[in-house]
């Protein structure tokens, strides 16, 4: 398998800037209603399985498509990928277009899994 090292690089980069949460209290605040969950993963990604109530954006539209989907930039969003990389990105790209309150999930959608938070196809 090929190194990733200027990838690793990058969401380490972004990663600094950012803050992540946990899976759990992503669940939490999904269900109080305090947060929209954005999936940045690709579409095959998210028909094999993905967060219930969670708004499917690929990481390489989201930047297009969030204000019509969140058109506040106070609303609390938390992204996830399948292991954090991708939502680190996406988090921070957010942050630099004026969202207020981006998460990252740490861990993606593999430590929901791991969680054993519930799925849906």
């Amino acid at each position: 398998m090929a190194e990733h090292t200027r990838y690793q690089k990058l969401v380490a980069e972004a990663k600094k800037n950012i803050t992540e949460i946990s899976p759990q209290d992503a669940a939490a605040k999904l269900k109080s209603g305090e947060a929209v969950i954005v999936d940045v993963r690709d579409n095959d990604e998210w028909d094999d399985g993905h967060i219930p109530g969670a708004t499917h954006m690929s990481r390489g539209t989201i930047e297009l498509d969030i204000e019509e989907k969140v058109p506040d930039p106070n609303a609390m969003i938390i992204c996830h990928c399948g292991g954090g990389g991708r939502s680190a990105l996406a988090t921070e790209s957010l942050q630099k277009m004026g969202y207020k309150s981006v998460r990252s999930m740490a861990g993606g959608f593999k430590a929901w899994k791991a969680a054993a938070l519930p799925t849906a196809k």
